[in-house]
């Protein structure tokens, strides 16, 4: 049987002639972060001080004893090297590896001594390619497309530049003999109850292994197979009766198998190989309808709209992202009624207990590969080392269930298009035919239909599916709404409905607790120096402002940043309400939206419904909202220029309900109310246009229309806040025990109370709450329970963590 001897002891890190202590995996700004030879660059501005750390060259070594192995072979394995390294073992070079996202192995049979791993800076490699094959159109300033790292690595607009080095995944000696199981692909299928797994297998053999007639062994829910072997592949097939398929979540459970495999010669166990499986079927509709071409995912047949948020790496310093810190996130996603998480192809395949945890949670997973927002060159060495990495990515991923689309690039198609890339690289004769489109639409594709013909892939995002159109257009594939957030206000998101919105965002800063830890010493201030080092965006403080100015005044004087900050999460959470309310509303011409993103990599003003401390920000309470099965909500024009109410019930049973609809003048008087029975079918959108009498003027400050039905409220306001006559809002607050150290704040209006929020770090950095933004009529009462405050606060330290809108 084979033996493994894992390496994750007894590493040092060579820095300036002395040896420091290294953690394998780890990398070199978390050894140099343990020694306090660094400043925590995620801190201040000291991102900056530490700059040099990704232009140096770094080795890491390791003394290992003479291993007496009785196996005829000794394989030296690393899951992920970042990035340019040359490994050498007892004095003899092993080999070199360029690239971070794939697996290496090396023969390190008979060799003993001291192993060096010596990394070359990303910035020294990426250079030399780039004078290899030529400079390429990039959005940033940095050489990432020359060099398969983590792209966001150096740097984005929501994160720092730390390009960092070292031995980022797990690394071990494999000792065996005979042969080993060397690579296995599942592809996993459903026909009726019974599951069908056809596992491709491959060995690898040793000398005296050669020709030798060998056992392959399979099972999975009670299903065996068995097959001899005598040269080094095999297929066999398993066919599993009545088995459960897996579901999202929200249409299903999420019921898995597991899948074993045994390799033996004779009685002899050599090896084991073992996943746990799914079974389900993934479509993807693009047949041309009459209004353009579709992009709707479809599980186990049941069409979805898709309630997704796009997921870049959790740390910048990606070895700091624990199983446990993966899990906890993807819960928060969970939480938000999110049933897709998009990795965005600027960061990493991730890690096993990312896709695990998907599988469990019934999160789907749309799978970037590598590329985003840059011309990347076909040539060698680069071309060798996408087609490997591409490869050793599908067979790896592919068993899991959640796993559902494979796509191409990240914006790389329409930048070629619309950001002056086209006529630049004609310009060019080396770069002309050479900036990835040859990946995108034939390496990629062909890898895919090869390896894993059970899932869909698509070119990129966004991608119209044919230059026939645009890349970007809205009626055909997927959409990227940014010109939403970068030049027009949010309300334009109703200006069209995309097949399917992959990308669109608004930014707000982090929680409170988040910048004091950021930014200990700073008088926090929207300009001030630390807020401006941790806002990555261009012109991105002059985006947040007018977007608040748009419907409010800018705060000024005392309190002036308390209520930015406020008023910048407010506009996010409202923005993004305005575009997935609006898209939802026309499901099915309309087939998801992947809101732009989940989560940070640090603490910075960002797009993110998770900040880089892991507490929520407003938007992830209005994402729960907006992303559950039953959403109700209030159109004030649809293309037809009619106001409109729209029942969206995305479950599974018919949803029948009283609609209490009431027309109201700022100080709460009802001037004018109905009722209504309506019902929407499972998976359906019942609209209805307003009655007669019951919308607000155009253009008046004084009334507004509030939709109620099954503890769910819509609220329709024809002007900008700034512009509506509110009342000064009157509140009562009081703080009860809730037990298990929870307390219940209780909030009583007395006006009209627009958009209440409690922000619970205020009163204690640990603290949580669990609900957002709310309004609330007069006399109506709202409960916010608080966990993880310290004591029993006093109404006074809540009242100053509470904010809401008020009167210009």
């Amino acid at each position: 049987m084979k033996d493994t001897t894992p390496l994750d002891q007894g590493w040092s890190l060579h820095h300036e002639g002395n040896r420091l202590p290294a953690t394998v995996p780890g990398c070199v700004h978390t050894d140099l972060l343990d020694a306090g030879l660094i400043p925590d660059p995620f801190l201040d501005a000291n991102e900056l001080e530490v700059a040099w750390v990704g232009r140096r060259d770094w080795t890491y070594t390791l003394e290992l004893p003479a291993h007496g192995s009785r196996h005829e072979r000794t394989d030296l394995v690393f899951d992920g090297l970042d990035t340019a390294a040359t490994v050498t073992l007892g004095g003899t070079e092993l080999g070199s590896t360029r690239n971070m996202h794939r697996r290496y192995r090396f023969d390190a049979t008979g060799l003993d001594g001291e192993l060096k791993v010596a990394f070359t800076s990303a910035y020294t490699e990426a250079e030399r390619v780039r004078t290899l094959v030529g400079d390429r159109p990039n959005v940033y300033p940095e050489p990432f497309q020359y060099i398969r790292k983590m792209a966001s690595s150096f740097g984005w607009d929501w994160g720092p530049t730390l390009p960092s080095a070292g031995i980022w995944k797990p690394a071990r000696l494999e000792h065996w003999s005979t042969a080993r199981i060397a690579e296995v692909r599942p592809l996993v299928t459903v026909d009726g109850s019974t599951g069908l797994v056809e596992l491709h297998v491959t060995v690898e053999r040793t000398a005296t292994g050669t020709g030798r007639p060998l056992t392959l062994r399979a099972s999975v829910a009670g299903a065996l197979a068995e097959a001899v072997l005598d040269g080094d592949t095999a297929v066999l097939t398993l066919e599993a009766a009545d088995v459960a398929l897996w579901w999202p979540r929200g249409y299903g459970e999420q019921p898995r198998y597991d899948l074993g495999l045994t390799l033996a010669d004779g009685d002899d166990l050599l090896d084991t190989w073992q996943r746990r499986i799914g079974f389900r079927t993934v479509e993807l509709h693009r047949t041309p309808d009459a209004t353009g071409t579709p992009f709707t995912l479809a599980v186990n047949g049941e069409a979805l709209f898709v309630r997704g948020a796009n997921w870049i790496p959790d740390d910048t310093l990606i070895t700091r992202v624990t199983p446990a810190r993966y899990r906890h996130r993807l819960q928060q996603a969970a939480d938000a009624n999110i049933d897709l998480i998009r990795v965005w192809g600027g960061g990493i395949y991730e890690q096993e207990p990312f896709y695990e945890a998907c599988d469990e949670l019934g999160l789907l997973v749309w799978q970037d590969f590598l590329f985003a927002c840059s011309a990347y060159p076909e040539e060698q060495p680069l071309r060798g080392e996408i087609e490997a990495e591409a490869r050793d990515n599908v067979v790896r991923l592919m068993p899991h269930p959640s796993l559902v689309l494979w796509n191409g690039n990240n914006e790389n198609l329409w930048g070629f298009r619309d950001w002056g890339w086209e006529e630049e690289l004609k310009g060019d004769a080396a770069g002309a035919d050479s900036w990835g489109e040859g990946y995108y639409l034939g390496v990629l594709p062909r890898i895919v239909a090869e390896l894993d013909p059970t899932r869909p892939y698509a070119a990129g995002s966004p991608w119209s599916g044919s230059w026939d159109h645009h890349p970007n257009d809205t009626d055909h594939g997927t959409h990227h709404s940014w010109e939403v957030w970068n030049r027009q206000d949010f309300a334009e998101y109703r200006a069209s409905v995309p097949r399917f919105v992959a990308e669109f965002g608004w930014q707000a800063p982090p929680a409170h607790a988040t910048l004091r830890r950021a930014l200990p010493t700073e008088d926090l201030a929207a300009d001030s120096p630390g807020m401006l080092h941790h806002q990555k965006a261009e012109d991105g403080n002059g985006k947040l402002n007018r977007g608040v100015e748009r419907h409010f005044e800018l705060p000024t004087g005392p309190g002036a940043f308390d209520r930015w900050h406020y008023l910048t999460q407010l506009v996010q959470a409202r923005a993004i309400a305005t575009g997935i309310e609006h898209w939802r509303s026309h499901w099915p011409h309309c087939a998801g939206t992947v809101v732009w993103q989940i989560n940070d990599c640090w603490p910075v003003s960002s797009w993110a419904a998770v900040d880089g401390d892991g507490r929520l920000k407003p938007l992830h309470h209005e994402l729960r909202r907006l992303y559950a099965d039953r959403l109700l909500t209030l159109q004030p024009a649809d293309r037809d220029g009619a106001p409109r109410i729209a029942l969206v019930n995305q479950g599974a049973e018919t949803w029948t309900t009283a609609l209490r609809l009431r027309r109201l003048d700022a100080d709460g008087r009802v001037i004018a109310e109905t009722t209504a029975e309506l019902t929407a079918a499972p998976r359906s959108v019942h609209q209805l246009p307003v009655p007669d009498g019951l919308l607000p003027a155009d253009g008046s400050g004084k009334e507004y229309l509030v939709a109620d039905a099954d503890g769910l409220r819509a609220v329709h306001f024809p002007v900008p806040d700034k512009v509506f006559a509110y009342p000064a809002p009157e509140f009562d607050l009081a703080v009860e025990e809730a037990g298990d150290g929870a307390h219940d704040v209780v909030v009583t209006a007395r006006t009209l109370v627009r958009d209440l929020l409690l922000q619970p770090d205020r009163i204690d950095p640990a603290a949580t709450a669990d609900r957002g933004l709310t309004t609330l009529l007069p006399g109506e009462r709202t409960t916010i329970r608080v966990h993880g405050v310290t004591g029993t606060p006093t109404a006074e330290q809540v009242r100053a963590a509470v904010f809401c809108v008020e009167p210009s």
